[in-house]
């Protein structure tokens, strides 16, 4: 899109009542967001959902006044305006049901944030608690997966602390604009966050928290992930929320088990009574993720079909990425990977073991 139709469909976007669903029937029905915005209001309410409130605000001069200072104000921020059809939109987040039509983000998305882990749990968080967050993501961060969480207090601070210190990335998905920090203690937090990874949200800059907006923006927590991993959370907990989302998006759930005396981990006992997966180390979170979708590429020439080929030494890399997915001879391999037939031969059994390659004869393998 050009900057005029852009501003077109951040209008329609921004429009109360239009999300991602009716802008899609919109879109189908009239081919472009500036169609959408010349048509008529009785031609506007002939497509399913758009009631004659909406096509009023459709077309409102306010909600035009609304999206040029939206984008201006973007402009002036440093906050990346990104839509589905944007190659940059998270894939993730275009297979769940409630696709946000816009996402703010103050800082970068990568590709290879399609590996990425929520960790969520309690705000009043113990010690052990805020401890575990940080090791489990301190390790994760260093095995190569992104670590996503909601800036707040307790085990999403610990989490994305864990992650910064081990050099790798982290998103603070919020419920506010990506300059309205809650809580405000975190301000600091949030721009180390931008730094090695992204603040990000649905909401227009300027939109002020507000309790209602958080249990919404666990979707997108879980949206944006392969897997959510509850620390610890009591019975009531926004954190079994996302972990519900997470489940119903078709995601993996685990949970870290607790004390049987302490209120704060019920909640993680309850998940793991009604099927999530129970983890007691990092590891276990690796070989627990099932196979990607499709590849990710994580860089340097590097792609990864499942989580656990992070775990995998720098031998075993360049072996596995010598394989193709289509059936590859063992020669083809041992002449692309560089490594001495010895080494391959033995690798490849390793692979094989580790269920990440399948021998279809006795020279020809496949990446599975």
């Amino acid at each position: 899109m050009d900057h005029e139709a852009s501003l077109d469909y951040l209008q329609l976007a921004l429009t109360a009542g239009v999300g991602v669903v009716l802008i899609e029937r919109l879109l189908e029905r009239f081919g472009s967001p500036t169609a959408v915005l010349a048509a008529s209001p009785a031609q506007l309410c002939e497509v399913p959902g758009v009631s004659v409130a909406v096509s009023r605000n459709i077309r409102s001069p306010q909600s035009r006044t609304l999206a040029e200072q939206t984008l201006e104000s973007c402009q002036a921020g440093g906050i990346d305006i990104l839509m589905p059809h944007h190659d940059a939109f998270p894939r993730l987040l275009k297979e769940i049901a409630d696709t946000p039509s816009l996402l703010f983000v103050r800082g970068t998305l990568l590709a290879q944030d399609e590996l990425s882990l929520a960790i969520v749990g309690t705000r009043t968080a113990s010690h052990y608690g805020r401890s575990q967050a940080a090791r489990f993501a301190n390790s994760l961060s260093r095995a190569g997966l992104t670590i996503v969480s909601g800036l707040a207090r307790g085990i999403d601070a610990a989490a994305h602390t864990g992650a910064i210190e081990a050099g790798g990335r982290t998103i603070a998905v919020l419920g506010s604009g990506v300059h309205d920090i809650y809580p405000p203690q975190h301000a600091e937090l949030a721009e180390r966050i931008v730094g090695c990874g992204a603040l990000v949200s649905e909401m227009p800059p300027g939109t002020k928290p507000k309790s209602g907006m958080f249990p919404r923006r666990n979707r997108l927590i879980s949206g944006l992930c392969i897997g959510t991993l509850v620390i610890e959370a009591p019975e009531r907990s926004g954190a079994l929320i996302t972990a519900r989302l997470a489940a119903e998006q078709g995601r993996d759930v685990f949970a870290m088990p607790g004390l049987v005396t302490s209120p704060a981990a019920r909640g993680c006992h309850k998940l793991i009574r009604d099927g999530a997966i129970l983890v007691q180390d990092p590891e276990d979170v690796i070989e627990a993720l099932g196979p990607l979708a499709q590849e990710v590429d994580i860089g340097l020439g590097q792609t990864v079909r499942s989580p656990r080929e992070l775990q995998l030494n720098e031998q075993e890399t360049a072996v596995l990425q010598s394989i193709q997915l289509e059936p590859t001879d063992v020669n083809s391999v041992i002449a692309a990977s560089g490594l001495p037939v010895s080494r391959v031969l033995s690798t490849l059994s390793v692979l094989e073991m580790r269920k990440l390659i399948r021998r279809i004869s006795g020279n020809v393998v496949q990446r599975v």
